[in-house]
């Protein structure tokens, strides 16, 4: 689809360039955020400001019904090229230049050409400050954070998916008096399951978790509570193909387990669906995350969460998350007992966990955004008090 421009909505609206370049990506975390914050954003814009999405040469075939005006990604977009043009030609646009832009994740290479141009940073996580042996790379983390400084640095406001997040990057990176603000992430409603049990998956009831094999996701520890319950099934289900997805196979393998943990990588949506729809529980030891979709994923189908107590998790599931703090065999699985006796003995249990799930909405992080966008422009009161030097918005809001 060719760049369409188009008359503002209601007058002389600010435009807002959204970049959208993970669309590339569309099965991984940044992708699908791109996908829904895209949506969702065309219809919170309405009368506040005009969105520009920044595409991949493909990206609108992932919006059908949408019309707005766009930029495509190239290599010359790229601020590795755009900082040598940036004293010759930044300010050429004059007054067509975007009133806001917002790179969407702390590794976007996209910023605006013009540097009078204020521009949004959303930082999703800093995990690699908290991975298996990040102390014994001291040169790796620092590079890390100067280039996450950086970005920050250009930014004039910030946002997080989670206030845990929010609090990190606080301790991290130096923001000075820039806003820093809290938008959740949403989780999209589900699509159907598949009709039948996926053929990988012999019949009995069997524990799930769901993501890539990554060291911090700490999957290996639930070999463990395999091993400790005799007749007990897992299915851990997202990509393998990683170092750490051969050893858990090659695990499984060493302890005699292969009849009993199941592997089968990445798995189609209707499948991972029927999965969550039927596990028995749901577990999630991750050791580091920004938010934690496959919680509220799982939750969405009113199955008990068993979850590890370390970053963000316990923000996203709150008091209905069954905690996991020791993750030796006969701990995990005392705790799996003691949480199962939690849900069977309340018969309202599932939808609980399911009216949880729906109070995370990718309307509302859309909406959450808008407001973000609106302040920065000047088109709302909370902007002109914040540039008065008002005390009216705290150094760090969740915005919804």
């Amino acid at each position: 689809m060719p760049t369409v421009h188009l008359p503002t909505r209601a007058g002389n609206l600010p435009r807002v360039v959204i970049d959208l370049e993970k669309l590339r990506h569309i099965n991984c975390g940044l992708g699908r955020f791109s996908l829904h914050l895209g949506r969702g954003i065309h219809a919170a814009a309405a009368g506040r400001f005009e969105p520009v999405f920044l595409l991949p040469r493909d990206g609108w075939r992932h919006f059908p019904g949408i019309t707005a005006e766009s930029l495509f990604v190239s290599p010359w977009r790229k601020e590795f090229v755009q900082r040598w043009l940036r004293p010759v030609v930044g300010r050429a646009s004059g007054g067509a230049r975007p009133a806001l832009w917002h790179s969407t994740n702390q590794m976007s290479r996209y910023l605006p050409l013009d540097g009078r141009v204020p521009v949004l940073l959303t930082i999703h996580d800093l995990n690699f400050l908290h991975e298996a042996g990040a102390e014994s790379r001291p040169r790796e983390r620092a590079r890390k954070l100067a280039d996450i400084q950086r970005r920050v640095d250009r930014a004039t406001a910030i946002v997080t998916d989670s206030r845990w997040v929010a609090d990190d990057v606080a301790r991290h990176v130096d923001i000075g008096d820039r806003p820093l603000h809290v938008v959740p992430l949403g989780v999209a409603a589900p699509v159907p399951a598949r009709p039948d049990r996926p053929p990988f998956l012999p019949p009995g009831p069997f524990l799930l978790t769901v993501g890539n094999a990554l060291p911090h996701k700490n999957f290996h520890v639930l070999l463990d509570l395999i091993a400790a319950e005799p007749g007990t099934r897992l299915v851990i289900a997202g990509k393998k193909a990683t170092p750490y997805g051969e050893h858990l196979e090659r695990s499984i393998a060493a302890r005699g387990l292969g009849g009993r943990v199941f592997m089968p990588g990445e798995v189609p949506d209707a499948d991972r669906q029927w999965l969550y729809e039927n596990c028995e529980a749901f577990f999630f030891p991750s050791l580091t995350e920004g938010f934690g979709f496959p919680v509220l994923e799982a939750m969405q189908c009113g199955r008990p969460v068993f979850i590890s107590r370390r970053t963000s998790l316990p923000e996203i599931a709150g008091d209905l998350g069954e905690y996991l703090d020791v993750f030796d065999g006969p701990s995990l699985a005392a705790a799996w007992r003691r949480g199962m006796a939690r849900f069977h003995g309340d018969p309202h249990r599932g939808s609980t966990l399911r009216r949880h799930a729906a109070t995370y909405s990718w309307e509302a992080t859309a909406r959450g955004y808008a407001d973000v966008y609106a302040g920065l422009v000047g088109r709302e009161p909370v902007a002109a008090m914040q540039r008065a030097g008002g005390t009216a918005i705290p150094p760090l809001r969740r915005a919804c």
